[in-house]
């Protein structure tokens, strides 16, 4: 709580912080014949971006390719010890994004963190998704008490994208 009795709101810090925390998300786009299709995927963040590698062959890179445009949902868990005797639902951040497909065997100039995400023997012929955030974030349980996931009001937040670039984690 703040000093006038409401809810603790999120900065754009604490979303990215919970983003760069995680490790899955779940990547949702319209194939080129209007197809929606969504996919869960591991990925590495740092710098205001998210990074998944694809075989060169898979649906996702072909269709971001060809249009580039998404919707990202991160979940973040929750709960420390207690999510493992009650049933506490991950939080989450949602937004809309851009995506750039890097070629075949290109790795970006990205962060050693991308590093971890791809074995050496998979990096001359794996794609790089790199996705940046745009608009705002949608938030549900990030910067708030157990307590206030209850209540909707509570728990819901928009919260402005800003540029994290040359921001580390």
């Amino acid at each position: 709580m703040n000093e006038n009795g409401s809810a603790r709101r999120p900065t754009t810090e604490d979303v990215w912080q919970a983003i760069e925390h995680a490790s899955f998300a779940v990547l949702s786009h319209l194939t080129p014949s209007g197809e929606p299709r969504s996919s869960g995927v591991v990925y590495v963040a740092t710098d205001g971006r998210m990074y998944v590698a694809v075989a060169p062959d898979s649906w996702k890179a072909r269709h971001l390719a060809a249009d580039g445009r998404l919707a990202v949902t991160v979940t973040v868990r929750r709960g420390g010890l207690l999510s493992l005797v009650f049933p506490i639902p991950p939080a989450t951040v949602s937004f809309h994004a851009t995506a750039v497909v890097h070629p075949a065997g290109a790795m970006p100039d990205s962060p050693k963190k991308l590093t971890s995400l791809v074995p050496p023997e998979r990096r001359a012929e794996c794609r790089i998704i790199e996705i940046e955030p745009v608009g705002q974030f949608l938030t549900y349980g990030v910067g708030v008490s157990l307590n206030d996931l209850r209540s909707p009001t509570a728990a819901r937040a928009r919260v402005p994208v800003a540029a994290m670039h040359g921001a580390s984690s």
